[in-house]
């Protein structure tokens, strides 16, 4: 079956292998004509990413390229990045590669011309409002992981450097145009990225399944990511060249974005203060952290998953979910402890602090308060 599709949900989505071939084409039909491409240093170099200059040239657009993206991208990234961008006069963002990079891109796009300070903007009640909406510059979003889903996000996390905090800064503006899902640019990923970022696109939709809001939407896409990720994750990781496994988890990843408007939770509210304070990979300590917040929220979770899991091709319903994250994780060589992941006495009280004012704690299954977190936390360390 050739995986080849477009589609107009959440968003334009242009997907199939092969279609970064496309981007010109994409850039231009929202206007712009001198992008900025926005990636992380670690793809800044790559063939992929040379491709995708190559292509934005050949297509006749006066493109450049910004960089100067950490792993959990701050505020410093973000002003150097508008600089770049105001100077050379440029009028909308390519935003490629994993999520740092997607989530600065935006940011970019977002920040450019508003006159209040990013943390204005921040995921709080009707914050968002507070932006100039007819100054959002074009964004055409290229994954080049599977995992967060923020091409299909409104919204980006930002570190604050100077309070390590992790920042849900939102606007529904911040949508990508289009998006180019072409599972080729994902083939080189190296193993324990592929793992990490499946894992998070694996954790926005047990979160998303797992959170009392109401939205049977976003509880159908959970469902059917949990399964494609079940299904595809280990050929990926085990088959890197797999493009219709590398398909399915692109796909899993839009979902997981795409549910997660439903709710987050635990899972989230710890990982963004742990990544924040100890600049952990995002979607290997969601998946860190798993288990025990699975325990956490099982008086309120066992019944739907019991009338799942089979479904999904987990048996022996919640408990039997509960045994397979602890497997699955195996299989990917996911640290047990955080203390295995390189995060050696960490500051709890901190970062349950962080955890607890952390937008993602409002839709957790189970309320969230101090002495359970405190737990939480505790048995991972």
């Amino acid at each position: 079956m050739t995986l080849n599709a477009n589609w107009s949900y959440p968003t334009s989505i242009r997907f199939g292998a092969g279609r970064i071939d496309e981007l010109a084409e994409a850039c231009l039909s929202v206007g712009m004509k001198k992008p900025l491409l926005v990636t992380d240093r670690g793809l800044s170099d790559l063939p992929i990413t040379e491709r995708a200059m190559d292509i934005l040239q050949s297509g006749g657009l006066n493109s450049a390229k910004f960089a100067n993206v950490d792993v959990n991208p701050n505020e410093k990234n973000l002003a150097a990045g508008l600089d770049v961008f105001r100077t050379g006069g440029h009028d909308g963002v390519v935003a490629f590669g994993g999520g740092s990079g997607l989530d600065l891109a935006k940011m970019v796009a977002f920040m450019t011309r508003q006159s209040r300070p990013v943390w204005d903007f921040e995921d709080i009640e009707d914050w968002w409002t507070r932006a100039d909406a007819s100054v959002i510059f074009p964004i055409v979003a290229v994954p080049t992981t599977a995992g967060t889903g923020s091409e299909v996000g409104r919204a980006s996390v930002i570190t604050n450097s100077e309070t390590h905090e992790k920042k849900i800064i939102y606007h529904p503006k911040v949508l990508p145009a289009v998006v180019i899902c072409d599972p080729e640019l994902t083939v080189g990923m190296p193993k324990f990225i592929t793992a990490g970022t499946g894992l998070d696109a694996f954790a926005h939709c047990v979160e998303a399944f797992s959170s009392p809001h109401y939205h049977p939407m976003g509880q159908g896409i959970a469902v059917e990511g949990m399964k494609l990720v079940i299904e595809n994750l280990p050929t990926a990781y085990k088959i890197p060249d797999d493009l219709n496994a590398r398909a399915h988890m692109m796909s899993a990843a839009l979902m997981g974005a795409t549910a997660f408007q439903k709710g987050l939770g635990a899972i989230h509210a710890l990982s963004h203060p742990i990544g924040a304070h100890y600049n952990t990979h995002h979607g290997t300590t969601n998946a860190v952290l798993m288990p025990e917040v699975l325990k956490l929220n099982a008086p309120m979770i066992k019944d739907r998953f019991d009338e799942v899991a089979s479904y999904i091709g987990v048996s022996g319903g919640f408990a039997g979910f509960c045994d397979f994250v602890d497997a699955f994780n195996d299989g990917f060589a996911i640290p047990k402890t955080l203390s295995d992941f390189g995060v050696s006495n960490p500051d709890v009280e901190v970062l349950v602090k962080g955890a607890l004012g952390d937008p993602s704690c409002g839709g957790n299954a189970v309320a969230l308060t101090t002495d359970n977190l405190t737990a939480t936390l505790c048995a991972v360390i």
